[in-house]
């Protein structure tokens, strides 16, 4: 604790009577009881979470997803807010009052979630039940019980397979589904799958390298453990799930796209919106933004493209970008070693806008190739909280013709630095925040800071070569064009035709690449609109803070006001940067309640890690 807060805390004591500082702390004490009891229902009830944060107590376990624990999840959700209120919040330090409102807000989400019952939705080409194989990145093998704990999952997973199955069926009874297009990528994620060697299934992976100190019985045992579970329980699970969605799914389908076709469609599709913006935008207010930054960004683009010398039409200019072979890589190795070398390039130039770093270094990895050509042009994977494992930027190498190289730039420092895996590894490192808030997250907070990132390319001086330029430019207007699409689609009720031609009209890129991202919206509805609203938001502030600031405006110090709280919903950032600024204002640097690193960094700490 620094010297002036231990002053004014002494102060404040002896001039407040002692019974309302025994009320503090009993409200205090009573609200971060709460946090623990809750976090450890939470993990007790989401085995997989609880496994990505370092928690081994339930590796061998998948979640319970049937009916009877559902219902309790919603039940325990209700007692947690009941207690909650009986906390008095102005009895609560700034902190506790941040936390008591995110947690607040987390619960009543959930809880307005359950009429709706999107959880039924169990499947989508980005992150379904056919992608669960991705968890074994997250974890780490290292002792024999590692190894063993997740040959209980291989053997369980028959069982959770069935689970998720179940909720689809009920799904198609309630008429709360995806459209058949989703179903078919989906399809085509699981025929691309080896169904007679074990080996080659992601769930194997562990077992293809096994650290040295293990006896060989011990490594002969559980290899041979882990094909018999793979080929017993794994792949038939996989199969009745293709069998599930080519016989049952498929043919329950909605013809056309979007949430409007599911009971109670313009609330659900309102309702995913809110949750996911965390705004109380209408889906027709957000449509309208959209179209306002639409053309906001395509005017910057025509000064782009004719700073480039090019003489044509902006649609010629974009035929330029997607067939012309000097911005495409040749092979999937090639994008692979351009994005990491442009990664290294820069990480040293953080330090101008930065000044606190994660620790942990993050490495750039293809996307494996068995979930490829379902997947975005790229992801992140956060560090493990505990340290033994860094966060990793994936970039997809499938098909290269179609992914350009102006763009990487951008998504670097999207998905990277100074985006997700900066971000996220600074929130992991937070000590003096609950579990719930360090570890959890906002699409609108996570993906408009992201998003703001890329802008920040402008001030390291990223963009001079006009085509780089353009592509963060162009991947802007993908965000913007989100807007639109995903309102058209699920509130105006457009086809998914009329979205791929909205998305080809504004931005490079491929059809491909416009394909799947539409695909992507369709079956996440809401998600999509976080990225721009969140980034307007984070800019919103930004000028506020410039303005009221002036030349006491400090960049590096405005970039902790955004990330030493950790992610939080949109309004709750908007309280804190205002604190900020006010304390800016009267020199108390306490102000906003920002919470720093145990340790913190002058410069980066690691950096990007990559093979050899």
């Amino acid at each position: 604790m620094h010297f002036a807060r231990c002053a004014q805390f002494f102060l404040l004591l002896s001039v407040i009577p002692t019974v309302s500082y025994a009320a503090d702390a009993a409200a205090a004490q009573g609200l971060h009881q709460l946090f623990d009891q809750d976090w450890e229902y939470q993990m007790a009830h989401d085995p997989v979470a609880a496994s990505e944060l370092g928690d081994r107590r339930w590796n061998d376990q998948w979640n319970n997803l049937s009916p009877d624990s559902l219902r309790e999840r919603f039940r325990h959700a209700r007692e947690m807010l009941i207690r909650l209120h009986a906390i008095d919040r102005a009895q609560l330090s700034p902190q506790d009052q941040v936390s008591y409102d995110v947690f607040e807000y987390n619960t009543n989400d959930y809880l307005e979630g359950e009429q709706y019952k999107w959880y039924l939705v169990r499947t989508d080409t980005f992150d379904g039940i056919q992608t669960v194989e991705g968890v074994v990145n997250s974890l780490r093998f290292e002792t024999v019980k590692d190894y063993d704990d997740w040959l209980g999952r291989l053997h369980n997973f028959s069982a959770y397979m069935d689970q998720n199955i179940g909720l689809m069926r009920e799904g198609i009874k309630q008429h709360i589904l995806l459209p058949k297009v989703i179903g078919e990528r989906v399809l085509t994620q699981l025929n691309s799958m080896d169904w007679q060697d074990p080996t080659t299934h992601g769930f194997y992976k562990p077992f293809l390298k096994m650290p040295p100190a293990f006896s060989e019985s011990d490594k002969q045992r559980l290899t041979a453990a882990a094909q018999q579970a793979t080929k017993a329980d794994v792949l038939p699970a996989f199969q009745r799930f293709r069998d599930f969605m080519q016989k049952e799914y498929a043919p329950a389908s909605f013809e056309q796209v979007g949430a409007w076709q599911v009971p109670n469609g313009d609330a659900t599709y309102a309702y995913l919106a809110r949750s996911r913006t965390t705004t109380n935008f209408t889906p027709e207010h957000i449509h309208e933004i959209g179209l306002q930054e639409v053309k906001r960004i395509a005017a910057e683009m025509d000064k782009v493209r004719e700073q480039s010398g090019f003489k044509g039409s902006s649609q010629e200019f974009f035929h330029f970008l997607r067939t012309d072979p000097r911005f495409y890589a040749k092979t999937s190795g090639e994008l692979l070693e351009y994005t990491r070398a442009r990664a290294k390039e820069i990480d040293p130039l953080l330090v101008k806008l930065f000044r606190t770093f994660p620790r942990l270094p993050y490495g750039v990895e293809p996307v494996p190739s068995e979930i490829a050509p379902g997947m975005p042009a790229a992801y992140a994977d956060g560090a493990a909280p505990d340290g033994s494992r860094p966060g990793y930027f994936y970039i997809n190498t499938y098909k290269p013709e179609t992914r350009p190289e102006y763009e990487i730039t951008s998504l670097i420092l999207h998905e990277a630095v100074p985006g997700h895996t900066f971000q996220g590894g600074i929130a992991v490192e937070l000590k003096d925040i609950p579990k719930f808030r360090r570890y959890g997250g906002y699409s609108a907070y996570a993906e408009g800071w992201a998003l703001y990132c890329e802008s920040l390319g402008d001030e390291l001086g990223l963009y001079g070569d006009p085509y780089v330029r353009f592509g963060r430019l162009s991947n802007e207007m993908w965000r913007a064009v989100r807007l639109v699409v995903d309102t058209g689609m699920h509130y105006k009720h457009w086809t998914r035709q009329q979205a791929i031609d909205y998305f080809l009209a504004h931005v490079a890129t491929t059809e491909y690449n416009a394909s799947s991202e539409v695909d992507r919206y369709i079956s996440w509805p809401g998600q999509a609109l976080a990225y721009k609203l969140g980034e307007l938001k984070i800019k919103e502030l930004r000028q506020r803070a410039e303005k009221e600031l002036g030349p006491r405006f400090d960049i590096r110090a405005f970039h902790d006001a955004l990330l030493l709280d950790g992610p939080l919903p949109l309004t709750v950032l908007e309280k804190q940067v205002n604190a900020w600024i006010a304390g800016q204002k009267t020199g108390n640097v306490s102000a906003g309640a920002l919470n720093r690193p145990a340790e913190q960094s002058s410069a980066i700490a690691g950096g990007i890690q990559t093979p050899n």
